[in-house]
């Protein structure tokens, strides 16, 4: 199954299930696409002694997890790109839907 995933918040807790359930995914051989879209854009950074949300995303990109993050997110919050969240467009977002065959919005 191909599997879209909108992350929208900086929640450690709420980010870090939505790595957990990608990572899962990606485990079970689906195709999964994280789009970070809104305070999602944060993902990167969060910190938190118990929900590691920063591991989870990079281990969801080493395991061929494909990420998005939207580009007027990252520079509304003076953000710059990374490797794992490379600035990407609506046009983008639209696109994985499309692509999807479920999307889920955490």
């Amino acid at each position: 199954m191909k599997i879209g995933i909108i992350l929208e918040t900086n929640e450690p807790e709420q980010a870090w299930n939505a790595l957990r359930f990608a990572n899962t995914a990606l485990k079970q051989s689906h195709e999964v696409r994280l789009f970070l879209m809104s305070a999602g854009v944060e993902a990167e950074s969060i910190t938190h002694e118990k929900f590691n949300v920063r591991e989870q995303l990079h281990a969801f990109a080493a395991n061929k997890g494909a990420v998005l993050a939207c580009g007027t997110c990252i520079k509304g919050r003076r953000q710059d790109a990374t490797e794992v969240c490379p600035l990407s467009t609506m046009q983008d977002c639209l696109q994985m839907v499309e692509w999807a065959d479920k999307v889920i919005t955490f």
